[in-house]
């Protein structure tokens, strides 16, 4: 009892020094992938770059010690960052204070709800995500992370649209305008170095040797150049008016939006008074105000998109000082610096005293030193209802991969797997890792991988990657300051290039052909709706409830005869003759409400069809199961067949249908002597009756039995 409540003790048996040397060792290992890669994911869901660091600090911990994994490797990973992404995008500007703020609370309520399903046992909520929705899923998944990385690549800066794909075409066209070149050659670069490694080195720890490389190139060639400058400085009065324009418009939208909660509250007392005349008055004043601001987002998106166009050239003033100008194309200024410079604008005000005037590439720059502040999320009834649909989401869909994942190394090393153990532990691993302001996370499919090549024989090894974590932030920081942003771009290429698995699609479509649609829709659907990904998953998932449901209501039922091999078959796959005088009608499926009045129509079917019928042996084999429903359909079917001077037999009834005949004595109706428990023995006992003066020469089923 303890050790389920405690997992991590029972790798206290047996334990020793070379167990404890072979965790180490695949920890470390697992750490030197890991920091590079949370960073880069942590950017991919819209955070700063440290916070990838804040969620590989407790999360791999805590669900290794908590899980039923021994090797399943747990923090940030592309799928769930890209989620966590697109989840809160609606609700705040990536990168901003609320947008963290929601970012742990929806990991909070991603482990909240983990852990709940662990404690209940339910585990097998997550066979809601079919394996065709998830590989639709994650090959689109894949291909909108690997684009949303093109802009670094470029070091171009460009809004978020309504549409992913309107995105790239935006980025595709500023890259037309300007593309940084070093800034492409050093992505270019480091997805060699990675690609080559894994290829030539697969043991060398390719992510960390592209990193250190890149990152030492940085420094030393002066890759990140940026100053700030006032805006006098910037020698252009088009620009400096935009600028002006620009702040203008960004105090008036927050003056607006310090509005919205006043008259929100307004338009609620004025629902409450029912007089209508105030409502319309209050109703017209937020939807006004609404509008306003509305107009004011794009107007201040318009102003930024101007002032991101525009391209500098640099010279030093009489002061000292660089001095602006915008750069004309064949231009060649005696006193230029050869670099092409740019206003970086983002969502923020500008401050036009000290505008960052960027004229080189993006790098990581300052991380704050030592740990997360430790504390509860902010939670708030309004703000969890806005996340509770991303975070069901996101839990099951994160628990998936990690069980997978996990399920994978488990048939390789022999390990007995508890889904709802490592339920718990994923629920842990969020929740708690929330209060050291981490973000959502999972298990990682690569660095489980790494862990499991390195030798990692305990969960041990997840608390060294963390211990590698801590004092990454307590004393390295500095060493990533020039960490090149899109070497971290290449990173999270090279990490989806795996998920990219079209064998899947065909691999569906031979299982059963719907399936391969349902991938395939599921695939469209979530490149269409990104970057509002749960709409892709809600449509595979709303198709595959539908086919369930649809065969569910129309299960197969056939009609058999005797193959050559002497074993009953579906008589029209096979080709194979019918008896003229008895009917053996396999259902397929439990017999329920939703199903039962198919089984009916079916015989009534056989009834107009087969004048020359005389016994239906109904084969349940195929009925696992059996409700009121299903009980007053089969009661009404003997009714009505005997009337017509048929008779009626069940075959093959399992013990839980039979407990329903006999519960309901239904059994008395049919008749014990008309129950069989094979298919042999209900044709040989109903075959001599049902061709007594029968004109057929030879029955399909007579090989059934010895008939005298």
């Amino acid at each position: 009892m303890i050790e389920r409540v405690f997992p991590f003790l029972g790798w206290l048996k047996g334990y020793n020094g070379d167990k404890f040397r072979a965790d180490a060792i695949a920890g470390i290992t697992v750490s030197l992938v890991l920091v590079p890669q949370s960073m880069a994911y942590a950017q991919l869901a819209g955070m700063p770059a440290y916070y990838g660091l804040y969620a590989a600090f407790l999360p791999p911990m805590l669900a290794s010690l908590f899980g039923s994994s021994r090797q399943l490797a747990t923090g940030p990973v592309a799928v769930v960052s890209l989620m966590t992404a697109a989840s809160l995008e609606p609700l705040a500007t990536a990168g901003s204070e609320g947008f963290i703020a929601y970012a742990i609370v929806l990991a909070f309520m991603v482990g909240l709800f983990q852990f709940a399903l662990g404690v209940l046992r339910l585990g097998l909520i997550v066979n809601f995500l079919s394996h065709p929705v998830v590989n639709g899923f994650t090959n689109a998944a894949a291909i909108i992370i690997a684009t949303s990385q093109l802009s670094k690549f470029f070091n171009v800066y460009v809004d978020s649209s309504e549409h992913h794909y309107q995105t790239i075409l935006d980025v595709l066209n500023a890259a037309g305008h300007y593309t940084h070149w070093p800034s492409l050659a050093m992505g270019i670069l480091a997805f060699g170095i990675m690609y080559g490694l894994k290829k030539a080195a697969p043991k060398v720890p390719n992510v960390l040797v592209a990193v250190a490389i890149t990152t030492v190139l940085s420094w030393a060639v002066g890759f990140s150049k940026d100053v700030r400058a006032p805006l006098a400085a910037i020698q252009s009065p088009e620009v400096r008016a935009l600028a002006e324009e620009f702040n203008a418009t960004f105090d008036s939208k927050e003056k607006h939006a310090k509005e919205r909660p006043a008259l929100s509250a307004e338009f609620d007392k004025a629902l409450e008074s029912k007089v209508p005349l105030t409502m319309l008055q209050a109703r017209y004043k937020l939807d006004v105000l609404n509008a306003t601001i509305t107009a004011e987002k794009e107007k201040e998106a318009e102003i930024r998109e101007k002032l991101r166009g525009f391209l500098f050239r640099s010279e030093t003033g009489q002061d000292g000082k660089p001095v602006f100008y915008l750069r004309v194309k064949g231009e060649n200024a005696p006193g230029d610096d050869g670099r092409i410079w740019r206003v970086m604008v983002g969502n923020k005000k500008l401050d036009l005293e000290k505008l960052r005037m960027a004229g080189g590439g993006a790098v990581i720059g300052t991380i704050p030193k030592g740990l997360p502040a430790f504390g509860v999320p902010k939670l708030e009834a309004s703000t969890m209802l806005k996340l509770l649909p991303f975070a069901v989401i996101i839990s099951l869909l994160g628990f998936m991969e990690a069980i997978s994942i996990a399920k994978a190394m488990a048939a390789k090393t022999g390990q007995r797997l508890d889904p709802n153990q490592e339920l718990i532990g994923q629920g842990l691993a969020n929740m708690l890792g929330a209060l050291g302001q981490s973000y959502p996370t999972s298990g990682s499919f690569s660095r489980s991988a790494v862990n499991l090549q390195a030798g990692a024989v305990t969960g041990f090894s997840s608390v060294i990657t963390s211990a590698a974590v801590v004092i990454t932030l307590m004393f390295l920081t500095p060493v990533l300051y020039h960490l090149p942003e899109p070497v971290l771009a290449a990173v999270i290429m090279m990490a989806v290039i795996g998920l990219v698995n079209v064998s899947g699609f065909v691999h569906a479509w031979k299982a059963q052909w719907y399936d391969g649609v349902i991938s395939v829709i599921s695939f469209i659907a979530t490149l269409a709706f990104a970057p509002h990904l749960d709409k892709g998953i809600m449509v595979g998932v709303t198709l595959s409830l539908g086919v369930f449901l649809y065969k569910s209501m129309r299960p197969k039922v056939h009609t058999l005869s005797r193959a050559g091999d002497s074993a009953f078959r579906s008589s029209v796959v096979h080709g194979l003759e019918q008896c003229l005088y008895v009917d053996m009608v396999r259902f397929d499926g439990p017999l329920f409400f939703a199903n039962a009045s198919y089984l009916e129509d079916q015989i009534n079917d056989r009834l107009l069809k087969k004048k020359s019928l005389r016994h239906i042996v109904i084969v349940c084999n195929g009925i696992n199961d059996m409700d009121a429903s299903g009980e007053e359909t089969l009661s009404l079917l003997v009714d009505r067949v005997r009337s017509a001077g048929l008779d009626i037999s069940l075959s093959g009834v399992n013990e839980a249908v039979m407990e329903v005949l006999e519960r309901t004595h239904l059994i008395e109706k049919i008749g014990r002597d008309r129950i069989f428990p094979t298919m042999e023995r209900a044709v040989c006992s109903v075959h001599h009756d049902a061709h007594r003066n029968g004109e057929e020469a030879q029955c399909p089923l007579s090989n059934a039995c010895a008939l005298g």
